[in-house]
């Protein structure tokens, strides 16, 4: 629930004191008149863009002070359940279906909708591969793949530096789930012919595959996802494979990865005494395009996620003016000047 100070007025001297201890607390306590939103921080860079857009709205446009509290997934959603937390501006529902449909059932947590429902992820090229980059004199040297099943005729084209009889896929991060996903891909698709998989060892070293690549104006191919820094900045194509199904995905995973609906919630207290602040967030509403956009700004301008929730909010006035009273847009746009 949001945090409030409380002050007995007992004479000018209990209000002074009051005053001067009541200024600094812990666990979400706050300082301003009305009181304090701690947002959940996972740990991950859209969260945080998501998460500074929003704040700077509620505190500019709606006077709250705003705070985070950091922590793994489950610690968080669990926070925002008990009331250490009042606002997730990102939740993977499919990730953690089992706890966040446990919180909705008993009322602990209010959906307010989803942030955005257009992530992608699975395997990649660069679309100059594909089509070529006259501004870079690049030309196409596979016009004609689209799918997975199309690497098995373009193998040559990703050579194995260290195999030259096979090419590569660069796959996910050895103890991610996804990397046992992407395995089964290969050898459904039968790729495991005609192609190694090469797994980074952090993520730093994906993105650094994928940059060096790109920049270098090599073929590459291999898995990723989106929205991210990588996904905004560069050109990158995934390669097709056949619409989401139960069936297919228990089948040795042979369909494209299904969408996640990321929603944002909010703890049912905090609904209930900030009616403002919840209607603000039925009416946030981002996409897969923007994220990458922001998060490829950060990354290019080595920018903080509060710096580029500013130039979100005053580059892109358009989209997130419709998400408040003009009152409350007009108050966001004097505060960020």
């Amino acid at each position: 629930m949001i945090r409030r100070s409380f002050t007995l007025i007992i004479g000018l001297i209990l209000v002074f004191a009051l005053a001067a201890c009541g200024s600094s607390s812990t666990g979400g306590e706050g300082t301003g008149a009305k009181g304090t939103l701690i947002f959940a921080d996972a740990g991950f860079d859209s969260l945080s863009f998501h998460n500074a857009v929003a704040q700077t709205i509620v505190e500019g446009g709606y006077g709250y002070e705003t705070d985070i509290m950091p922590g793994s997934t489950p610690a968080t959603l669990e926070g925002l359940a008990n009331g250490d937390i009042d606002i997730y501006m990102e939740i993977w529902t499919d990730n953690v279906i089992d706890q966040y449909s446990a919180m909705l059932e008993d009322g602990s947590v209010v959906e307010m909708g989803s942030n955005y429902a257009d992530n992608a992820q699975g395997l990649y090229v660069p679309t100059y591969v594909i089509e070529g980059d006259a501004d870079r004199g690049i030309e196409p040297v596979a016009p004609d793949l689209k799918t997975v099943a199309d690497l098995e005729k373009y193998w040559e084209l990703f050579k194995d530096p260290e195999d030259p009889n096979k090419g590569r896929i660069v796959g996910a991060i050895p103890g991610w789930a996804v990397d046992e996903i992407i395995t089964v891909k290969v050898e459904t698709y039968g790729l495991d012919e005609q192609y190694n998989i090469f797994r980074p060892g952090s993520g730093p070293a994906l993105d650094t595959s994928i940059a060096k690549a790109y920049q270098s104006g090599e073929p590459w191919v291999g898995y990723y996802w989106e929205p991210t820094w990588i996904m905004g900045m560069y050109d990158m194509t995934l390669l097709e494979e056949p619409e989401y199904t139960q069936e297919g995905w228990n089948d040795g995973y042979s369909t494209a990865f299904p969408s996640v609906d990321v929603t944002i919630a909010m703890n049912s207290e905090t609904h209930e005494e900030t009616p403002e602040v919840a209607e603000f967030l039925t009416k946030f509403s981002s996409s897969n395009q923007l994220a990458n956009e922001a998060l490829a700004y950060m990354q290019d301008n080595d920018a903080t996620a509060e710096e580029a929730a500013i130039w979100f909010l005053q580059e892109k006035e358009e989209i997130w003016s419709e998400w408040v009273p003009t009152e409350v847009a007009d108050k966001v746009k004097a505060a960020i000047q």
